[in-house]
């Protein structure tokens, strides 16, 4: 009983692949799969940011503008350079909260091809001098349409910590990844 079994399951095993073979052309079912995009993004890169008016302690409205560079993984096997930039307002950031933030981030592919993500809640996280941003929101236009995603920054401040009691924070630079899934 047991080897009329393992016969089946070969014969059925058999079967699907011959089928497979049949569905597509030679060559045309791995180049069109090699292409196609998964979903899943995953960008990572420097990151530099500027805050207007600096941070400092007590939480107000700010502008914050980003660029970045990143390595995007858009299918496996599959990497592209992009550039982003991300623009909006936080109306409560302090060099240790972010809330309310309210911000757009274009992402585009050197293959031509972009994603429009806008991002609405976000927190922030500094601890020794090291500052984690982390946003949340939905790919709205392009690659990843309609997708979750999520960048986070950890970075350390143009300047000593000391800036958020004194002038304030100006800017950050840093290593941001960016994720969109379904």
């Amino acid at each position: 009983m047991i080897g009329g079994r393992r016969t089946t399951v070969a014969l059925s095993s058999l079967i699907l692949v011959g089928s497979s073979w049949l569905g597509a052309p030679a060559g045309q079912a791995d180049e069109s799969s090699r292409h196609r995009d998964t979903g899943v993004i995953l960008c990572t890169g420097d990151s530099d940011s500027t805050f207007d008016p600096p941070l400092t302690l007590e939480a107000r409205p700010t502008h914050v503008s980003v660029s970045a560079r990143y390595t995007c993984t858009v299918a496996p096997g599959r990497n592209v350079p992009a550039t982003s930039s991300l623009e909006g307002v936080s109306p409560s950031s302090s060099c240790v909260t972010l809330s309310g933030a309210r911000l757009t981030e274009i992402v585009q592919y050197a293959d031509g091809k972009r994603s429009v993500i806008a991002y609405d809640d976000g927190t922030t996280v500094r601890v020794l001098g090291v500052q984690t941003v982390k946003l949340t929101g939905r790919v709205v236009e392009g690659r990843g349409m309609g997708q979750a995603a999520q960048r986070t920054v950890p970075s350390l401040a143009d300047g000593v910590p000391t800036e958020c009691l004194s002038t304030g924070l100006r800017g950050s630079s840093g290593q941001a990844q960016l994720e969109v899934r379904p």
